[in-house]
């Protein structure tokens, strides 16, 4: 009986040390600390898949290229301030960029979540993603950035929760199907803009030639334009998503023309060149001015001749929107409806 005993416990113990070895240190998740004055960058670039970097209280003076899957960047909160180096050292930082998730041509960087950090003052974008996956972006501070505080191009199931972009030079978030190329919509496949606030940037949230996205329960005030979907003549056309529950209060911020659009001020909720969109349950007050697309709601015809169809504008509070609060401009065949809005003066008039 004692042998028998003996054995057991050898086996148990030779069990233990299996699995420990293959429970080793090089296969487990680490948390990589990284203290004021050092290096984001070189923690990022020592994590493995799955592993945190945790960036202490701090004001670092970097831009921080991830390319690695399932990696989570996360600061402490504004007291974690990422602002632009004296001069770059990586194309991330060379491109006026403070945080870049970057996957490839041919394969989406998947599972990356950058959480709780401030980035500021960089001549583009506070936190650009290209070519991911499944992103999350939460909890972070973009402001006083040049173009974009949070933007991504060609990327699917990404996640923005709980940000807070203001004083940007564009929007506070900017999503599209690329930048730069003129293409159809893409499928964002099931994308979430929520929970956020976007304050006194131009346009608090520019959706691009997108499709399957929802834009939901976030506070947009004191912008030129609140919320921005625009689509074009190439096809398919942008659209089959949601704007719902949005507070959308007095953008009433001045921004000059562009070459692309007159001057904005007092813009709402603008949908131009977009098929099949729901916009529901929003509260959209006080959003006053002169611009052609000043108002509460509005279908915009599109500068190159792209229809808004089938539409469906339903269930929403509107209330001091000048010119109007609802606005369509679009002929009456293309299908798009208004239904249970709350809402004083439209144009044509008899939408509310």
């Amino acid at each position: 009986m004692k042998k028998r005993h003996i054995s057991f416990l050898l086996s148990t113990a030779g069990l233990v040390a299996s699995c420990a070895a293959a429970a080793s240190p090089d296969s487990a998740q680490r948390t990589h600390l990284v203290h004021p004055g050092e290096s984001i960058q070189k923690a990022v670039d020592s994590a493995k898949a799955g592993d945190t970097v945790q960036v202490l209280p701090g004001t670092y003076h970097e831009s921080v290229k991830v390319t690695t899957p399932g990696l989570t960047l996360r600061g402490k909160g504004t007291a974690t301030v990422i602002k632009p180096a004296a001069k770059a050292a990586d194309d991330c930082g060379k491109r006026g960029n403070g945080i870049c998730v970057s996957g490839t041509k041919t394969k989406r960087l998947k599972g990356v979540t950058i959480s709780d950090l401030k980035v500021t003052g960089f001549s583009h974008t506070g936190v650009i993603s290209v070519a991911t996956d499944d992103l999350t972006v939460q909890g972070v501070t973009a402001e006083k950035n040049a173009v974009w505080g949070l933007a991504e191009e060609r990327s699917e199931h990404s996640t923005y929760r709980a940000n807070a972009a203001r004083n940007n030079g564009d929007a506070g978030i900017f999503l599209a199907n690329t930048i730069t190329a003129e293409q159809g919509a893409a499928d964002a496949k099931g994308t979430l803009i929520t929970g956020n606030r976007l304050e006194s940037n131009r346009i608090g949230v520019t959706v691009r030639r997108l499709r399957n996205l929802t834009v939901t329960s976030n506070n947009v005030t004191g912008n030129c334009a609140g919320v921005f979907v625009v689509g074009d003549e190439n096809k398919p056309k942008t659209g089959a998503l949601t704007v719902r529950g949005n507070q959308v209060v007095k953008n009433n911020k001045y921004c000059a023309k562009t070459e692309r659009l007159p001057f904005l001020q007092g813009s709402g909720i603008i949908l131009t060149g977009v098929e099949k969109t729901d916009v529901t349950g929003n509260e959209v007050t006080g959003n006053s001015g002169t611009s052609p697309l000043s108002g509460g709601i509005m279908l915009f015809k599109s500068f190159v001749g792209a229809t808004s169809d089938n539409n469906r504008v339903r269930d929403n509070s509107l209330q001091d929107n000048s010119p109007a609060d609802l606005v369509n401009q679009e002929s009456t065949k293309s299908g798009n409806t208004f239904a249970r809005n709350s809402c004083r003066a439209s144009s044509p008039t008899g939408l509310c």
